[in-house]
């Protein structure tokens, strides 16, 4: 049967609690393989995994209780290895990788920020600062709306004018937020979302970071932000320089 991982740390972390359950209905048993310095949670891998609600709570609730315990590197849902030998001889081959990994993220979280256009304040915001916009606005409302290549050319200097906007905004949210972190993750575009950024945080230092967020929060009133966290650093558990060996059989959902 094929193992499921949940994640990866060291073999001195404090035991999980006997008969911890994961993933699968029954729970399969979590338990730990150790190798040398590293330990990896697994459990037994059903088949068919898909990422419904129950099983990404599972997979969370064993992360927060190791995590709980000590430095626990994340794996995505759905990481799936062939059997306990194949992880095993990831651990052996990454251990270094892995130690400096657990090093530089004992004691951090994570927190997802996702950022979108109020839309009708961003209208406002950018025909407040485009002369040229309000002109033709203005213009073409005293002729009765305008022609059509009229109200064409300024639906698209509108369009502009908002894409220029998300760039902007984009940038100053990953750079406002950066000196609260310790690093910094730009995820995949997304739909709906014109910034998608993961921060590293000191645990101790979330406030600080939570209080950045208000303040770019207050200061562009025409965004609407959307956090997520503290997570466990999925963000920034690189798989090391060779090719992954565990696998993901189902991709990692968004909160």
């Amino acid at each position: 049967m094929n193992t499921y991982v949940y994640g990866i740390t060291a073999s001195s972390h404090p035991a999980l609690p006997k008969g911890m359950g994961g993933i699968g209905d029954p729970a399969r048993p979590v338990r730990v393989l150790k190798e040398g310095a590293l330990a990896a949670l697994v459990s037994d891998a059903p088949d068919g995994l898909r990422p419904k609600r129950r099983e990404l709570l599972a997979h969370s609730a064993v992360l927060d209780e190791a995590g709980a315990a000590g430095c626990v590197l994340p794996m995505r849902f759905g990481s799936v290895a062939p059997d306990d030998d194949t992880v095993s001889s990831v651990l052996a081959e990454r251990s270094e990788h892995y130690k400096e990994r657990l090093t530089a993220l004992d004691g951090k979280v994570e927190y997802n920020v996702k950022a979108s256009h109020d839309e009708e304040a961003v209208l406002h915001r950018v025909m407040a600062q485009n002369p040229e916009l309000r002109a033709m606005t203005q213009a073409n409302r005293q002729a009765g709306g305008g022609t059509y290549d009229q109200r064409l050319h300024l639906g698209e200097m509108v369009v502009a004018a908002v894409k220029a906007q998300e760039a902007e905004d984009a940038t100053d949210v990953q750079h406002t937020l950066e000196p609260a972190a310790d690093a910094v993750s730009v995820g995949p575009d997304s739909s709906g979302w014109l910034a998608n950024v993961s921060f590293l945080v000191d645990r101790d230092g979330a406030e600080n970071f939570l209080t950045a967020v208000e303040q770019l929060r207050s200061g562009h009133p025409h965004l609407e932000l959307r956090v997520n966290g503290p997570l466990p650093p999925y963000s920034f558990v690189e798989p090391g320089p060779a090719e992954p060996a565990i696998t993901s059989a189902a991709e990692h959902a968004e909160e």
